[in-house]
């Protein structure tokens, strides 16, 4: 009588990153982390500054700063919490450079405009003008986003044919 003897070796490969399990600390301190938080951040402060002179003064192109500066401080917030929590590895249906890329360009124009109409409508209302001054800083930190996700994106091509 004879038996047959199986034997089954299960292997579990781990991967540890530097700076421990799910979160992406490392992000937080590179160059995009910070641009991101900045950028939160300079938002933030341009929709306070705005939503509380508001409220005296009755206009509706400070309403649309108010829903444009709200709106892209939580889309940026998200797009930080997607990077810090390794998110976007996870969820690759999305080509989330492309989209990333898109909501700083609409992010940066849509921003800018509601800056230059506040500039223009501020009536020499201090809260008013430091808001649109806010703004122009987030428009310029976008910029800087869209730049360098531009670069990461594209990277160097080649100018010439290689032979």
């Amino acid at each position: 009588m004879s038996h047959i003897v199986v034997v089954t070796t299960t292997t579990t490969t781990t991967t540890s990153t530097p700076d421990g399990g799910f979160c992406n600390l490392g992000y937080a301190r590179s160059f995009q982390g910070l641009l991101k938080i900045g950028q939160v951040v300079i938002l933030l402060i341009a929709f306070l500054c705005v939503h509380c002179e508001d409220r005296w003064i009755e206009n509706s192109s400070f309403n649309y700063f108010e829903v444009v500066t709200a709106w892209f401080l939580v889309v940026f917030s998200v797009f930080f919490l997607m990077h810090l929590f390794r998110l976007q590895s996870k969820i690759t249906c999305i080509n989330w450079m492309l989209t990333e890329f898109l909501h700083y360009a609409v992010g940066g124009i849509l921003v800018f405009i509601a800056s230059i109409v506040v500039a223009v409508k501020s009536y020499g209302v201090s809260a008013l003008i430091a808001g649109s001054v806010f703004g122009f800083i987030a428009t310029f930190l976008i910029a800087i986003s869209i730049w360098t996700s531009y670069k990461v994106t594209c990277g160097s091509q080649p100018t010439g044919a290689a032979v």
